[in-house]
């Protein structure tokens, strides 16, 4: 008999957020547990920070773990080894404005963005992992701060389910999120920063900040009809966030195709951006099945992550053995 299709739980008709979430809960950790879980390597990069014992320095370790005060007293290299931190700070930066209550196929942004928001919480929220928010979108973000039970996790799923629909709320500003995410992630971590990145520009260098002490991932969630436009003739839109109008010739094929450039050259930008900056993006449409978008990543960063582990010790022990036999002939 084949197996019955799992219910997208974002598919049922009028349920309750208690509902929502429990279902969301159920689909995510059938699909993705293991995948992401006690996997801190993957979410958290580089070496613990506290220090461990010593042991004898063998080929492939890292020359930059050397204990040098020890390994002058024994007259043989020692590393200092160090203990890797267990409990994962996570942060969700989530865009709450007007323009996410959008959508044309099977859900809205704002549903796809709880959703993300849900599959990295259900994942990392575990043996005394923290989470914490930056809700982002009407007036200033809202904090709540990083604690560690689900009874917490919950509270944040619930307040971003919640979030109340007002047009002509205003645009959102990610600077000022991220600003506000400074203060309060102290702690390295992992930091999901959830939007449609249909903003003004200037949050970029706040991003990469944020970078360079926590590992970050985008995850843009998008429409279909923000990239292509159907030829329905003429037509008013207006943006939810500014209430803004602008009437639309769809059914000139110029004027389509100059939208169609447009969105890809900012497409492009973005993602030249992040790129750039090292910053893993996850791109999520309410036009395509979001999980397996998902798991496809997940997937891919543990292979990608894997391969850079082997390929940095392969490294490490190549320059180990040259500089060995160099000093040998010297």
């Amino acid at each position: 008999m084949a197996p019955r299709p799992s219910v997208d739980p974002l598919s049922v008709v009028e349920p309750t957020t208690r509902e929502i979430l429990r279902r969301l809960e159920l689909e995510v950790t059938r699909r993705l547990d293991g995948l992401l879980h006690g996997d801190h390597r993957g979410l958290v990069p580089g070496h613990g920070s506290e220090l461990g014992e010593t042991r004898r320095y063998a080929p492939g370790d890292d020359v930059r773990r050397i204990d040098w005060n020890v390994t002058a007293r024994l007259q043989e290299p020692y590393i200092r080894q160090t203990i890797a931190e267990r409990e994962l700070q996570t942060w969700l930066v989530v865009d709450r404005s007007s323009r996410m209550d959008f959508g044309t196929v099977n859900c809205e942004k704002r549903d796809i963005a709880l959703a993300a928001a849900a599959a990295i919480s259900f994942l990392t929220s575990r043996d005394g992992n923290q989470l914490g928010a930056v809700l982002a979108g009407r007036g200033d973000p809202e904090v709540i701060g990083a604690r560690g039970s689900r009874k917490h996790m919950l509270r944040v799923l619930h307040e971003l389910a919640e979030t109340p629909r007002t047009d002509n709320s205003g645009v959102t500003d990610l600077n000022v999120a991220l600003s506000r995410l400074a203060g309060v992630a102290r702690r390295r971590g992992l930091v999901a920063v959830i939007s449609d990145f249909g903003v003004a520009s200037g949050w970029e260098d706040r991003l990469i900040v944020a970078a360079r002490r926590h590992d970050v991932l985008v995850i843009q969630v998008s429409d279909p009809r923000e990239f292509e436009l159907p030829d329905i003739g003429l037509v008013t839109v207006r943006d939810p966030a500014t209430g803004q109008l602008r009437e639309l010739a769809t059914h000139r094929r110029a004027v389509r195709e100059e939208f169609s450039r447009a969105i890809e050259a900012r497409q492009n930008l973005l993602e030249a951006n992040l790129r750039d900056a090292g910053i893993d993006h996850l791109h999520l449409s309410t036009g395509r099945p979001w999980l397996d978008d998902l798991v496809t990543f997940v997937v891919q960063r543990q292979l990608m992550m894997a391969h850079r582990v082997r390929n940095t010790g392969a490294a490490s022990g190549r320059s180990r053995r040259t500089g060995g036999r160099r000093a040998g002939r010297a």
